[in-house]
């Protein structure tokens, strides 16, 4: 195992990194695309923040990568039904057509951080 992540895994630490920080800087602007059903949408904003900043320091420390690929690929499956709410709230709420489709392409786009996580994992 290296001791220096891959550039793909280093990436990936980094979006999960800039992303944990945001939901503590600017936490409305999540809060708005938990699914509707969820209680407690701050408190999951906060908790799902810390994660990924956990995540992000587990992903560069060579003795903690598998772990932080496994929890990556947890934390995409667990918050892709929040990006799925961002889309279905840009549908009905006539946002601009440029606005909705980033947010329907931003879907597929986890597929290859999914992956990276998997690989992660396997190191």
């Amino acid at each position: 195992m290296s001791n220096r992540p891959s550039r793909e895994v280093g990436f990936l630490a980094g979006v999960f990194a800039v992303l944990g920080v945001l939901h503590f800087a600017v936490p409305r602007q999540f809060t708005a695309i938990v699914p509707k059903p969820l209680p407690y949408k701050r408190e999951l904003v906060l908790a799902s923040g810390a994660a990924e900043v956990a995540v992000a320091g587990l992903l560069v420390a060579p003795r903690t990568r598998r772990l932080g690929g496994r929890l990556a690929f947890g934390l995409l499956a667990a918050v892709w039904p929040a990006n799925l709410q961002m889309t279905i709230d840009a549908y009905t709420a006539k946002r601009p057509w440029w606005f909705t489709l980033g947010t329907v392409a931003r879907l597929p786009l986890q597929i290859p951080m999914l992956r990276i996580a998997r690989r992660a994992a396997q190191a």
